[in-house]
Order: structure tokens, then C-alpha cells, then sequence
């Protein structure tokens, strides 16, 4: 859904950007994979047998029930919590760029929401699967005006615009963008458990990651050398006449409005499983009665966890800086430093150098990752929230005012 936002992950990286598109995905390939084979342990007759079943059971294996579960918990919760308000963020923001001035951005997100209160009574993975399912085609079609219009304006690519060296200021931005795309290790246990073969595991993930990587790169590069240093946070607000644009952005909203089930019900399956399977086992009571129905106190809930995103997304409404803090934050720990560690102290005898070298550079790239990207981002938020411009070096230079001397 955020490849909307890559064309202005190159204006802010220029071509480090890009190469951050294909090395990022390489790095979430293999540790995807690593995180998987963390699920596994082998016998006496070196027979695999899947002993774990989710990303959570691997950190209570590592540093325990207390301190792994709680903390990969919250991890996780927080990642989908703001995919979500990023959904309801984008639904105001497209219709803001679509219909300027009718009403403010506040009101386009309060109606978005109206839309998506029904989430709060989904059961199961099976109505989730048929709203993914018209997202994608929905996503398909977007993808495909927005390529078509950028290759009508080849002549006027301004390949000048993409630059090469590293702004400090705002590739951090793009990077976090970036590790916030490719964030899908919370769903890859159940993925595996689910596969017809699970051999092929492997196979998919390079098969996708592959996939993923040269579509964003090609998608984000024509994206940008289309509008140059005209990008929009969300390219769909560049397009040239108010018709096309409203059409785009309708169904890109949609799409949006379809997206935001899926994080919402592993987000609220998490926190069932966390803190509502009945005193004495967690802290509050079970939200299901004796027929298998929500009860009434945990459906206001529910109600209440969609109009949290939505207040969020109201309080920071600038769509591209959360999306780079979250993917600075959880996305590097998520994808970079806790399948590594985790991978190391379960498999630490049977790993060969290099492969535990690897795992190594990841971890110390995930903090490098994390650490510059949640300062900068934060920083860059801090001046947003101020009409600041992000570059500090673009910020307006005061004037000295000029003395005028008397005359005598």
C-alpha cells in the first residue's frame, strides 16, 4: 500500500534510496528465512520438528516468557496499531489532495473511520482474506495508471532531479520508509505453517522479496524523475488534471479502507491472546461468551481501538515521517536485530563462521538503521509539527535588518 510514498523516498535519498530498496529486501529475505528456521529443532536422527509456532514462542525461548513474549508483544502491536492510523492518515490525505478546501483533513479522517467501524465486529481470517483480495485488484489497477501516465511523460523525465549524494537531513526518512515496506516478519510464521509444501518455503521468499524490490525501485524512479522535486508525500496528488486525480485517489482509498482489516484483526487477536483469556491465566476476563460472540463490553472495545488510530492519525497527520519513525523503530527490531539474535542463540552450535557473521552485521546495521533513523525522523516530525521544512538547510536564512543611520 505505501509504494504510493517511494517516489518521495527518492526525492529525500536520491539513489541511495534506491539501492537501499534492494538491499533492504535482501536483508529481510534472509532474515525471514532465519526467523522460520527458528521454529525448528532437530532430533537425534537430524529429522525436523516444528516446535515453535509464532514469532513470540521464539522470544520466550530466547530471553524468556516474562521478557521476550512481552517485549516482541508489544513490538508487534505497536507495528500493526500504526499501520492502521497510517491507512486512516492516507484515506484523509487523498481525499484532502482530491477535493481541496471542501473540508479540512480532520473531517476527511473522522469520515474515513465512519467506513471502517465494522471492523470491530470481524471473527475470523476468512471475510480479512476477501477484503485483501479486492485490495490487491484495487492495487493493481493504481499501480498500473500511475505507470502508464510516468511512461506518456518520458520525454520530460528529469533524470537532474535524482540526486546522488547523502543528505543526512532526510535519507534517514527514506530509509525508514523503506524498512517499513518490507516489514513482514510478524506474519511469516503462520504464512509457513500454512503452505501446502512447506519446502518451498525458501523458494517464495526469494521469488516475492525479488519481486518486490525491482518493482519498487522501478515504480519509485520513474515516479520521481516524472515530477521531480514536485513529488507529493503521496505521488497519487501529483497527477496533472483534478479529474484523474480524484479517480486515482477514490480508489486508492478503497484500497486503503480494504488494507486496514488485516492489521486490525492481528492487532486485535494479539492483544486478545495478551491480556484476554480470562483472569487467572491473563489480567482481564475473556471477550467471548459461551455461544462463540463477542461480548457487548469487548465489541465497545473494539470500537474504541478504531477511533484510537483515528485520533492518532489526527494528532501527527504527516504521512510519509510517522510511516519512516515506525519503520525506524519496530522495523529494524522486527526485520533486522531480533531474527539475528534469536537465530544465534538457538542455533549458535550448528551455524557455520560466515553465518554467524552475517547475522552479526545485521544486528549492528539494525541499530546503525534504527538509531539515526528514529533521530532524524523524530526530528523531522518535531519540525513538521512546527510548518518547519524537514532539511534544516532549506529552512528560510533571516535578514539582518538594515540600519539606516540618521542624517546629520
Amino acid at each position: 500500500m505505501f509504494i504510493v510514498s517511494f517516489p518521495y523516498a527518492v526525492q529525500q535519498g536520491g539513489y541511495w534510496a534506491i539501492v537501499a530498496m534492494v538491499a533492504v529486501a535482501y536483508i529481510c529475505c534472509y532474515t525471514g528465512k532465519i526467523l522460520v528456521q527458528c521454529l525448528y529443532e532437530e532430533d537425534e536422527l537430524n529429522r525436523r520438528q516444528r516446535v515453535r509456532s509464532s514469532y513470540v514462542e521464539v522470544a520466550e525461548e530466547v530471553m524468556g516468557k516474562t521478557l521476550g513474549g512481552r517485549v516482541v508483544n508489544c513490538a508487534q502491536i505497536i507495528e500493526l496499531l500504526m499501520t492502521c492510523i497510517l491507512y486512516v492518515l492516507l484515506c484523509g490525505d487523498l481525499l484532502d489532495g482530491s477535493f481541496p478546501g471542501l473540508i479540512n483533513l480532520s473531517a476527511w479522517i473522522v469520515l474515513s473511520t465512519f467506513f471502517l467501524l465494522p471492523c470491530a465486529f470481524l471473527k475470523t481470517l476468512r471475510s480479512v482474506s476477501w477484503l485483501s483480495f479486492w485490495c490487491t485488484v484495487a492495487h493493481m489497477a493504481i499501480n498500473a495508471i500511475i505507470i502508464i501516465y510516468c511512461l506518456t511523460k518520458a520525454t520530460e523525465w528529469k533524470f537532474a532531479d535524482v540526486q546522488i549524494k547523502i543528505d543526512i537531513w532526510t535519507f534517514p526518512i527514506s530509509l525508514g520508509i523503506i524498512v517499513f515496506s518490507y516489514t513482514s516478519q510478524i506474519f511469516l510464521p503462520t504464512l509457513e505453517e500454512n503452505l501446502i509444501d512447506r519446502k518451498k518455503f525458501s523458494c517464495m521468499m526469494h521469488a516475492t522479496h525479488i519481486a518486490a524490490a525491482v518493482f519498487k525501485a522501478v515504480f519509485s524512479y520513474i515516479g520521481f524523475v516524472t515530477f521531480g522535486h514536485n513529488t507529493e508525500e503521496v505521488i497519487t496528488n501529483n497527477l496533472p488534471t483534478q479529474t484523474l486525480k480524484i479517480i486515482v485517489n477514490v480508489i486508492l482509498v478503497v484500497k486503503a479502507l480494504l488494507s486496514y482489516p488485516l492489521p486490525y484483526f492481528a492487532a486485535v487477536d494479539l492483544i486478545e491472546t495478551s491480556f484476554f483469556r480470562g483472569r487467572g491465566v491473563t489480567v482481564f476476563p475473556v471477550c467471548w461468551n459461551e455461544e462463540n460472540e463477542l461480548k457487548i463490553w469487548a465489541i465497545l472495545l473494539r470500537f474504541g481501538l478504531v477511533l484510537l488510530t483515528m485520533c492518532l492519525a489526527i494528532w501527527i497527520p504527516y504521512f510519509a515521517i510517522l510511516m519512516s519513525l515506525i519503520g525506524s523503530f519496530t522495523g529494524t527490531m522486527l526485520s533486522f536485530v531480533w531474527p539475528c539474535f534469536f537465530h544465534l542463540r538457538l542455533k549458535w552450535y550448528r551455524l557455520r563462521w560466515y553465518e554467524k557473521a552475517a547475522d552479526v552485521v545485521i544486528i549492528l546495521i539494525g541499530f546503525i538503521f534504527g538509531g539515526i533513523g528514529i533521530f532524524y525522523s523524530a526530528h523531522a516530525l518535531s519540525r513538521a509539527i512546527k510548518g518547519l521544512p524537514v532539511d534544516p538547510q532549506n529552512s528560510p536564512i533571516p535578514v539582518a535588518p538594515k540600519i539606516v543611520k540618521p542624517l546629520p
